[in-house]
């Protein structure tokens, strides 16, 4: 019973985080855009939320069978006293900051792989595919990537055996700073130039969205942004200035638009 109220009451923080922000990024985007847009507002967003339905029913559907997810794995995790920090008996404090870090560096990692495995990427290429960058492309992941996320994600914690409220904070820092660096706002200098030596910023993640390989096979990180900088993967500026790249992929037309054609784009050849 304690597991599931748990569960319950981490949903409706993260849901109420996570709508909090979202209209308030949506907001600044109408007030300072960093870019203008390039197709119809109103087009790519009905996908894009359409997909998020589909990926929030695709992980209700994964609860029906395994009732557990990330946070219900903690808290299994520590009932069955398996996992590292189980093992531990270290200050709380100390757990939570580590369990962040690692899972933090996990998502880095994972990202990256997605971009090397030719499988994975067919699947991450649907969040790639939209030819403009706002705050609701943080939620235009293909479905059958969100289950295998879930499922790395469960698997690590497992492994790791942190606290519930580590891995809640890390959910909510992770989707705070996806909406975040996906969102179309306009920083000045003196606050990007700081602020992404701890966090990814709009542009520095902008760069990772860019048409050109180089340019998307780097800046890899959705919260921290230390560890492309320590794996060699960060790159500063995209070439073309933030002004004239093109964002997405090969697909410049209406079809990223399109949700039939978006669920379908990992099945396609081309």
């Amino acid at each position: 019973m304690l597991k599931f109220e748990c569960m319950e009451r981490e949903l409706i923080i993260r849901l109420g985080i996570f709508l909090t922000l979202f209209l308030a990024f949506a907001l600044a985007e109408r007030l300072a855009p960093r870019r203008p847009l390039r197709v119809p507002r109103s087009r790519r967003w009905l996908t894009n939320l359409s997909i998020t339905l589909l990926n929030t029913l695709t992980l209700r559907a994964i609860a029906i069978g395994f009732p557990l997810l990330a946070v219900g794995a903690a808290l299994d995790a520590g009932r069955l006293g398996v996992g590292v920090f189980n093992a531990l008996d270290w200050p709380e404090w100390v757990e939570v900051t580590l369990c962040v870090l690692v899972l933090d560096f996990a998502i880095w990692a994972q990202h990256l792989i997605t971009h090397k495995v030719p499988i994975l990427w067919r699947l991450h290429r649907v969040h790639h595919a939209d030819r403009d960058m706002d705050v609701t492309t943080a939620v235009r992941f293909h479905p059958i990537e969100i289950a295998l996320s879930m499922g790395l994600k469960i698997g690590l914690v497992y492994l790791l055996g942190p606290s519930a409220l580590a891995v809640i904070l890390f959910e909510v820092l992770l989707n705070s700073t996806a909406l975040f660096n996906h969102s179309n706002i306009r920083l000045p200098a003196v606050v990007d130039a700081p602020l992404r030596r701890i966090l990814v910023t709009p542009d520095m993640h902008r760069v990772h969205h860019s048409v050109l390989r180089r340019e998307h096979d780097s800046n890899y990180g959705f919260a921290l942004s230390i560890w492309d900088r320590l794996m060699g993967t960060y790159v500063a500026q995209p070439e073309a200035g933030h002004d004239d790249m093109t964002v997405g992929l090969e697909w410049q037309d209406d079809r990223p638009t399109k949700l039939g054609w978006s669920l379908a784009l990992p099945f396609r050849r081309r």
